[in-house]
């Protein structure tokens, strides 16, 4: 089985995660798209950080008429913070005889060098979907990482939650199953 791995602090998910998540299904055949919640990154202020279980919740609620997508809590049991690192080696345990990719926005990659063990990272196939028209790759000459024309879908949990503190609509933004988690 091909699974996209597709991390994320999810904070919240939005319908542009979901987007680019099928245009994975369709164009770049996988068969799963395993959304990882991460509890806590490390390059990341973790201060506005919703609750991790609340997160992993609107995940489920979001994907759940999706039969290629799955959540994964397993970074909730794993040392924090979250390392993908530690993660993948995990997760090729649990998944011995399958094809693992990891999936992420332009902008985690051109972060990347700042990654723990980044060199065992870049063993796995990454496939890159556009943050901005313009994409720094730090490492061109990888053959693992392929970027790809996907639509740009400029919606970011960050705006999501600034619309939620000045009580503006969210609609069409998120499912609308997850709203009431939003509002708590």
């Amino acid at each position: 089985m091909k699974i996209g791995l597709y991390f994320g602090s999810f904070n919240p998910i939005h319908i542009g995660h979901l987007a680019i998540a099928q245009f994975m299904v369709n164009f770049e055949g996988f068969d799963k798209i395993l959304f990882i919640v991460s509890p806590q990154n490390p390059l990341k202020n973790s201060a506005n950080l919703m609750d991790e279980n609340k997160r992993i919740e609107m995940v489920r609620l979001s994907i759940a008429d999706n039969p290629n997508f799955e959540c994964s809590d397993i970074e909730m049991t794993l040392p924090k913070p979250s390392y993908t690192v530690i993660t993948l080696k995990e997760l090729s345990k649990k998944y011995p005889n399958d094809e693992l990719s990891i999936i992420m926005g332009s902008d985690a990659l051109e972060s990347l060098p700042k990654w723990k063990d980044v060199d065992s990272i870049l063993k796995y196939n990454i496939v890159v979907y556009k943050r901005t028209d313009h994409v720094l790759n730090p490492y061109p000459e990888n053959l693992h990482i392929r970027i790809l024309e996907t639509p740009l879908v400029k919606i970011s949990a960050t705006y999501i939650r600034e619309l939620i503190n000045e009580n503006k609509s969210v609609r069409y933004l998120v499912k609308d199953d997850i709203v009431p988690l939003l509002k708590n």
